[in-house]
């Protein structure tokens, strides 16, 4: 009985460990099983842990669930339970299985992404073009020239920046990572506080979407310079700039009998389902491969989609499972990359907050004087600039993709880590103070704790 009770004490304590045979680099590897062990546990740790923070942050910071999720997804890293317990959360997320974490991350912002496409009104976007692409323009123009101004003197930093980059090169990476928007973030936090539907909603999803297709073609177009060769850029831009063009115009035409079915049957079967998630795909596919991301190809999918039953059908169907199932993954992985210990002297903090500083004038203040030069007043081009302002996980995503292509080193990364999560937790409440009240006082918008409640 001893035996039998030793060597079930030993099976249990060890089951997650690997079982594979060994390799050059470690005494088991992962099998099949081990892997599926690892998944749904991280996955049941994520949704807890996502939704245990996201409750916090509402009740106690008035935080949207988004922003909670993002925290949560840095605390589950190393940043706080590899720090307090480093064994255990080496255990519950090994390296080894970072690659399905990562997929399953993938599809959640896809989907998420898609399903933000169908809420797009093209209405208001053609009623607002000029204060889109006004907003966007300032957007995109003004942080780099702060790049330019502020990158000359980050190279003269040790270890901030690859030894080999040239300052263009640099320049490029840094005004990508000011110009980029929290496109998934803005979403959300468009959509928790009901504006999904609204012209300033609709406006800034426009240029928070235009800004980020940009960067992501600056990194592109960095990567060639640096090594990846001109025909990533040419792709990246090329084909994603196609691939656009061909659902845009198209799109409509070749979906339309789908919405005519669900129409007339009054509900979604699965193989109109089926259809929709197959051309989501696709979309997100061809994006992915060309080198931009595949949200866009969810997003600009998303966009065409045959409003009525066959977008009610979707919210009621997919939405909930991307929202509470998958979407969490993508903040988990990101944060499972994310160091805040690395900005460790007086020197490289001040560097940092002068990044932090430089990046919400580029962005806010670009955005919000573009806002009221096109005739918008001035609590609706605030709140403009306050989720423009914000960069979230798209801005770990740009910057991991620097690290682990040596055109940045871990210090720059921890700033810009430092950066991107201080604008995201600073949108909701600066949001909140400079349009939210106004707006609810004059009935523009519906009072938050409802939104919020709705959509937790």
């Amino acid at each position: 009985m001893s035996d039998i009770i030793s060597s079930l004490v030993t099976t249990v304590t060890g089951i997650l460990d690997p079982h594979g045979p060994a390799t050059k680099v470690a005494a088991h590897s992962f099998t099949p099983g081990d892997f599926s062990v690892h998944f749904f546990l991280q996955l049941a740790v994520i949704v807890l842990a996502c939704r245990v923070v996201g409750w916090l942050g509402q009740k106690l910071l008035q935080q949207p669930q988004v922003v909670g999720e993002m925290i949560a997804g840095v605390v589950l890293g190393p940043s706080l339970l590899g720090l307090l317990f480093p064994d255990f959360q080496l255990a519950l997320f090994p390296k080894e299985t970072k690659n399905v974490l990562y997929v399953g991350a993938q599809l959640g912002v896809g989907l998420y992404m898609f399903m933000v496409g169908t809420s797009f009104q093209a209405g208001h976007f053609k009623a607002k073009a000029k204060s889109a692409m006004s907003v966007s323009f300032a957007g995109i123009a003004a942080p780099f020239i702060i790049a330019a101004l502020i990158t000359p003197f980050l190279l003269k930093v040790p270890g901030l920046f690859a030894p080999t980059i040239g300052q263009g090169s640099a320049t490029l990476f840094m005004g990508a990572c000011i110009a980029l928007t929290a496109f998934p973030m803005l979403a959300r936090i468009i959509n928790e506080r009901g504006l999904a539907k609204t012209s300033l909603g609709t406006l800034s999803l426009t240029a928070g979407a235009f800004d980020d297709a940009v960067s992501w073609c600056v990194l592109a177009v960095v990567l060639a310079t640096f090594g990846g060769g001109p025909g990533v850029a040419v792709l990246a831009i090329g084909g994603g700039l196609a691939w656009v063009a061909f659902v845009t115009i198209l799109g409509p035409k070749i979906l339309a009998p789908l919405g005519r079915i669900v129409e007339r049957e009054g509900e979604m079967s699965t193989g109109v389902l089926a259809m929709v998630i197959l051309a989501f795909c696709v979309s997100a596919f061809l994006m992915d491969a060309v080198g931009i991301h595949a949200i866009f190809g969810g997003f600009i999918l998303g966009v065409v989609m045959p409003r009525g039953k066959l977008v009610e059908e979707l919210k009621r169907k997919v939405e909930p499972i991307a929202v509470v199932l998958l979407l969490p993954m993508f903040f988990t992985y990101s944060g499972l990359n994310t160091r805040m210990d690395m900005v460790n002297s007086p020197q490289l903090l001040l560097i940092a907050l002068g990044v932090l500083v430089c990046s919400i004038l580029a962005k806010w203040g670009a955005c919000y004087a573009a806002a009221r030069l096109t005739g918008e007043n001035h609590h609706t081009a605030m709140g403009i600039g306050a989720l423009m302002n914000s960069r979230g996980l798209m801005e770990l995503i740009i910057i991991n993709i620097g690290l682990q292509k040596g055109i940045i080193g871990p210090t720059l990364f921890s700033m810009l880590v430092l950066m991107a999560i201080v604008t995201t937790v600073m949108a909701s409440p600066l949001f909140e103070v400079v349009y939210g009240k106004k707006a609810r006082e004059t009935g523009e918008l519906d009072a938050i704790d409802g939104a919020v409640a709705k959509a937790a």
